[in-house]
């Protein structure tokens, strides 16, 4: 950065924290819920000297992308945060992500990209960073700056993934989870898939085992219209939430993916339900933050849970055949990221044009 610009102490940031060094049972304490996060928000709104932000929180990461006019501001963004969650300042500081000006647009292009991610050139961040972006501008959180760097980076995400092969494998959580039940299973025609939620993960999976072969498929959510409605677009049947535990022993494959802020499926149900199997394993697959089953559903016999973090592990060997793709979309990344910050700059110093148009 110039001397000029760091006088004026206007800087970009981005605060938070990933899976890369937050282990999942970490980051279920700081994931924000929709009410917590519009809490979270009107207090920002608050904050003297933040002039932009955005505020990304998915299940392997939350972060805050902002424009502070004077050093500090990221700090008090950060205890605000920590309040709000309940959590302990210096544990967060010991693993959080703070990045300035460069480093921090850098950092959004590769998420973006689908570089930071935890299964390497997985696409649905793409649209979660986009859905943070219209969020916060609704709200009338972002400015020129933001405005601009969004805008490129989600240029430059279509063109890593048009110029690079980082998205060829089995790169999803959906499609990672249904090659595990094929492991496990083998053919899955005759798999009984149960899912628990009904929102755009637990859909992509549903529509993963479908296609590669699974008939049976019911869905329960807690909204049991909505259940219905998947359903009907799944070709599958309804269940009613509250009968989840109780019929669990009817299904093979168990995939949680809910919203809710505590777990949905108990160890004991899923011991109980093992009881009237036993000689068929369950495979249950938690894609939810916090998480929706009970760690200890592990130490029941015969019951394989994997849940994001043991998924990404698995997709790990995908990972090791495209870092030649990996260097070159950093390589990319970084000249945009350069550009992008040379032309940010100019607006950051004093006198800086806040009104010009984002080409």
């Amino acid at each position: 950065m110039s001397e000029e610009a760091s006088n004026s102490g206007a800087q970009v940031f981005v605060l938070g924290a990933t899976h890369h060094r937050v282990p999942i049972e970490v980051r279920e304490r700081l994931a924000l819920g929709k009410e917590g996060a519009e809490v979270l928000r009107g207090e920002l709104a608050k904050v003297a000297g933040l002039r932009e932000y955005v505020l990304l929180s998915t299940c392997n990461r939350v972060e805050f992308y902002g424009v502070q006019e004077v050093p500090g501001v990221a700090e008090e963004v950060l205890s605000k945060f920590c309040r709000r969650q309940s959590f302990d300042e210096q544990q967060f500081r010991s693993f959080a992500i703070q990045l300035r000006n460069r480093d921090a647009i850098q950092h959004l292009l590769e998420v973006s990209s689908g570089l930071d991610s935890q299964m390497l050139g997985e696409t649905e961040i793409f649209g979660q960073v986009k859905d943070a972006y219209s969020a916060a501008q609704d709200k009338g959180s972002t400015g020129v700056v933001l405005n601009r760097v969004f805008q490129k980076a989600f240029q430059a995400a279509k063109r890593v993934r048009t110029e690079t092969a980082i998205t060829i494998g089995q790169v999803s959580v959906a499609n990672v989870a249904v090659d595990l039940a094929q492991d496990i299973f083998g053919s899955l025609e005759e798999t009984r898939v149960l899912l628990i939620g009904a929102g755009e993960i637990g859909e992509k999976t549903a529509q993963a085992f479908k296609s590669r072969g699974a008939f049976s498929i019911t869905v329960a959510s807690r909204r049991f219209e909505r259940a219905v409605e998947l359903a009907e677009t799944l070709g599958a049947s309804a269940l009613p939430f509250e009968q989840r535990e109780h019929r669990l022993h009817e299904f093979d494959a168990v995939v949680c993916a809910t919203a809710a802020p505590d777990t949905v499926l108990s160890a004991e149900a899923v011991h109980h339900a093992l009881r009237k199997r036993p000689a068929r394993p369950m495979l249950c697959l938690d894609l939810a933050l916090p998480r929706d089953i009970e760690p200890g559903v592990a130490k029941t016999e015969n019951v394989y849970l994997y849940n994001l973090d043991d998924l990404a592990k698995v997709a790990e060997e995908n990972r090791k055949a495209r870092e030649a793709e990996v260097a070159k979309a950093r390589a990319l990344l970084g000249e945009k990221a350069e550009s992008l910050w040379q032309a940010v700059m100019k607006r950051l110093m004093p006198g800086g044009d806040d009104q010009g148009r984002d080409t």
